[in-house]
This record gives structure tokens, C-alpha cells and sequence, in this order.
């Protein structure tokens, strides 16, 4: 089977989605929001991180949402289990909490996870985060979006002319990640900056292979963490 016969079937059929999250009722709430939802299935539902990864194995899912506080493993740890091995074929995983604590945002996304939203999120919010996870882009809820530019606020960036990792970039490879610390899909990417969405495409996996970065959440840290996107942009 060619890539493209496996990137075409996987337009045609639903994104897969696991449920991790150690209270039922919880689990039971998002299974019934995502089963009323065309185009997502829900393949599993477990209590721990440790259970996830066993699950996460046995069904293949394209998306894991993932609770951190949770008893035997956090998910923490199962988000970077999962992120940091070959073997789970680049399935995403997708945090969602009740507490927006500082920490807990940053180790999330250090350790792979492709967005992090609070569990008070409105529904249409998650389902759009799903949608972008499995197509590999990254979306974080506005509440957390602030904490972050918040905090890279405090921190010293590298400023314009001196030597860092934005130096092995194109300029229009900058322009791009520029769009990607933003927050924007391929799709505006392209239209942003007057490109075919594959161009657009082409240009972030360049960046990711240039910048030895994991995912798209790495790069959003990246562009704040340079300087390269200014808070309240």
C-alpha cells in the first residue's frame, strides 16, 4: 500500500479516539459527546495512564485524550510513553484537565502531547482540537493560551541578530513558523502568506526536521521562546 492510499483512506474513515480519565462519569460524558459526533469513534475507555498505553497498543487509535491526575501512571508519564515511542506509529495525544497549572502545561507539551485544553472547554472546541491533533496540528484552549504568553512575557528571549536556533531557517521558513506559533493550521498558513496548503505542509516538516522538533506544539514553544512571535500578537 502507497502512502497515498494509506493518507486517502484516512480521510475516508473516522478518527479513532481513546478515553483516558480515571472518574467514569467523566469518561462516560465525553464517550456520549463523541459518539453523537460524525466522523469520531470512540475506540476505548480506561481509568490510568499505565492502562492507556496497554490500550493505546491494542487499538491503534489516531487521537488519546488524556487526563494527568490519575492513579498507578499520570498522564504525564503515559503522554510521554506514547509520544516517545516509535511503535505507537505517531498517534497524538491530546490533554485535557481540570487544572491549568503552570507545570502541568509545560511538561504536557515537552512530552508530546499536540494541544491541552481544560475540561470545561465548549464541545465544538474539542471536537475542533481532535480534528487538528489527527491532522497533526496543534490547538490549545484560550485560557491556557494566555498562561502561556504570560509566562514567555517574564522569560529573556534571544533577540534579533544574535546567534540561535532560528539562524539554520529561511527566511521563509521563519515567515512559516512564525504563522505555526501562532497557532495556524496549514491551510492558513498557506492563504497568510500566499502558498498551496502542500507548500505550506512541506515547509513545517523542513522546519521540524531543521529545528529537532517533536511536533508542532515544540515549535509554538520554539517561536515564543526566540522572541519570534511577541505576547498579544
Amino acid at each position: 500500500m502507497t502512502l497515498r492510499t494509506q493518507e486517502l483512506e484516512a480521510k475516508d474513515r473516522a478518527i479513532r479516539v481513546l478515553l483516558a480519565d480515571d472518574q467514569e462519569l467523566v469518561r462516560r460524558g465525553f464517550a456520549a459527546l463523541l459518539a453523537s459526533e460524525p466522523g469520531i469513534e470512540v475506540v476505548g475507555e480506561v481509568g490510568d495512564g499505565a492502562q492507556a498505553i496497554v490500550e493505546a497498543r491494542r487499538t491503534r487509535p489516531d487521537v488519546v485524550l488524556m487526563d494527568i491526575r490519575m492513579p498507578r501512571m499520570d498522564g504525564l508519564q503515559a503522554t510521554r510513553a506514547i509520544c516517545g515511542d516509535a511503535r505507537f506509529g505517531g498517534m497524538k495525544v491530546l490533554v485535557l484537565t481540570t487544572f491549568a497549572l503552570d507545570e502541568y502545561i509545560y511538561e504536557a507539551l515537552r512530552a508530546g502531547a499536540s494541544g491541552f485544553l481544560l475540561k470545561d472547554t465548549p464541545p465544538q472546541l474539542l471536537i475542533e482540537a481532535i480534528t487538528a491533533a489527527a491532522a497533526g496540528d496543534v490547538l490549545i484552549s484560550p485560557t491556557v493560551t494566555r498562561r502561556l504568553v504570560a509566562d514567555f512575557v517574564r522569560r529573556p528571549v534571544i533577540r534579533p541578530g544574535e546567534p540561535g536556533p532560528l539562524d539554520v531557517l529561511s527566511d521563509r521558513e521563519r515567515e512559516v513558523l512564525t504563522e505555526v506559533a501562532r497557532g495556524k493550521t496549514n491551510a492558513e498558513i498557506a492563504e497568510a502568506l500566499g502558498m498551496s496548503p502542500l507548500t505550506a505542509k512541506t515547509h513545517v516538516s523542513r522546519i521540524l526536521g531543521k529545528m529537532n522538533a517533536r511536533d508542532r506544539a515544540q515549535l509554538v514553544i520554539i517561536g515564543y521562546e526566540t522572541g519570534l512571535v511577541s505576547p498579544g500578537e
